[in-house]
């Protein structure tokens, strides 16, 4: 049996329906109910719904054999995972965003609102900024409308939030897409149907 952690919402969707294609199909999980776990003895896999961000704790740890998170996910928390295959879906982009026609000042340590605070240190010390790093879980727009940061660095997807509030991309740091992982114990201990899965998920690319 493979376990796979699938994120909630219109991703966790998509990949389903790639997973569906690829030919593990689960057909309890397209009925409307509650459940969180939903397995095909006959296929030998049971998928479950998790957090998004929550997807690599449950692979690193084994809870779940593979499953798929986004590269954002990844890059920030850097689990003991093997990544397999970029699923080429959830496309968006990690920038720097600030309000419209904001001029750095170089001289000055630079206030970075983000959740993502080791993706922005990197970035940050990749260029030699000093900057002084503010951890906000949400609304991270709103830091500087409200004085509390000079720029934030967070997940831009079309950009119509950062409009919304008159702010807008000024560098991007990195592409993101969802990728699919697994963990290194089973990969070793179930390496053959794994490679079975990855292989039919990339047959679905490009």
């Amino acid at each position: 049996m493979l376990n796979v952690a699938l994120p909630k919402g219109r991703l966790g969707e998509k990949v389903y329906d790639m997973f569906e294609k690829a030919g593990y199909e689960c057909p309890s999980i397209r009925e409307k109910n509650r459940k969180l776990l939903f397995t095909n003895e006959e296929k030998g896999i049971c998928y479950f719904w998790v957090k998004p961000s929550d997807v690599a704790i449950y692979v690193e740890r084994g809870a779940a054999d593979i499953g798929v998170a986004g590269k954002d996910i990844l890059l920030e928390y850097e689990p003991e995972v093997y990544e397999l295959l970029d699923l080429d879906i959830g496309k968006c982009m990690m920038a720097v965003a600030a309000p419209n026609g904001y001029i750095d000042r170089p001289q000055r340590t630079l206030r970075v609102a983000t959740k993502f605070e080791r993706i922005a240190a990197g970035y940050y010390a990749s260029i030699g900024r000093d900057i002084d790093i503010i951890h906000l879980n949400g609304s991270i727009e709103l830091a500087p409308l409200l004085g509390l940061s000079d720029v934030i660095v967070d997940i831009v997807e079309t950009g119509s939030t950062l409009k919304a509030n008159n702010l807008s991309v000024v560098e991007r740091i990195v592409d993101i897409s969802a990728r699919f992982i697994a963990n290194k114990a089973s990969y070793e201990f179930k390496k053959n149907e794994i490679s079975r899965v990855t292989a039919a998920l990339a047959g679905q690319l490009g």
